[in-house]
């Protein structure tokens, strides 16, 4: 079984070795510690850390939040809070960025490792609800006198047709609503995006990506100037 990876993000060498001592005894795989900001996410780029341990209080202008707020941001995997102050001020800061647990220096083995194994514990159902939720996401279609449960990742493209719309999906199947295309996208989500105004294509499935047009797994999509700069934006391009 794969061990956990653990960052620990501490200013004070002495007390960062420590906490590294202290986790690898109790059987997880430490990274070599960050000691500010910069650090901390050269090694979360490099190590791919499971959990972070971050000091709240760092030397230099960023701290041991605004890592947090990067993780949430940028990475997406559990942290625990050190902090030698217990300030209605620092917990109320901490408190932004909802952490899985927040530990008082000095603390104890018991509690340290208590606190890594929630948090991941926490953090794993809650990706699992997620997971859940976005596999759930779907509506309802009425095709001949038959409402038909359509699953939003089953959608390559929508293509409006005078008064219906068409909706083609992954199986080479094609349904045919009797809607518009703004009220269809009423039912969409962010993976979807309009590309011209008789389209809307779901951005899981382009392969490529030319001037004038969207490749949906060898379809063609007209792509026109007034949503390219969206696309582009959408796509961090």
């Amino acid at each position: 079984m794969k061990k956990v990876k653990i960052l620990v993000v501490e200013d004070e060498i002495i007390i960062a070795d420590n906490i590294c001592d202290v986790l690898e005894n109790l059987g997880y795989e430490v990274t070599e510690p960050a000691i500010n900001y910069t650090e901390a996410l050269i090694l979360i780029e490099q190590e791919k850390p499971d959990i972070a341990i971050l000091d709240i209080q760092l030397s230099g202008k960023k701290t041991g939040i605004d890592i947090a707020k990067k993780i949430r941001k940028c990475y997406n995997f559990p942290f625990i809070f050190l902090t030698s102050n217990s300030d209605s001020l620092t917990v109320n800061q901490a408190k932004e960025v909802s952490p899985p647990a927040f530990l008082i220096k000095p603390f104890t083995k018991e509690e340290l490792y208590t606190s890594i194994e929630i948090a991941i514990s926490n953090f794993s159902k809650n990706k699992v609800i997620e997971n859940e939720r976005i596999s759930e996401k779907s509506f309802f279609v009425k095709n001949k006198g038959v409402y038909i449960k359509v699953h939003l990742k089953d959608v390559l493209y929508i293509k409006s047709s005078h008064v219906y719309v068409e909706v083609f999906l992954v199986d080479g199947k094609k349904i045919i609503v009797r809607k518009s295309l703004h009220e269809i996208s009423l039912n969409l989500d962010e993976t979807f995006i309009q590309v011209h105004r008789s389209y809307i294509i779901n951005i899981e499935f382009i392969k490529e990506i030319e001037s004038s047009f969207v490749n949906i797994i060898g379809e063609e999509i007209p792509l026109s100037k007034k949503y390219r700069d969206t696309l582009f934006k959408q796509l961090k391009l």
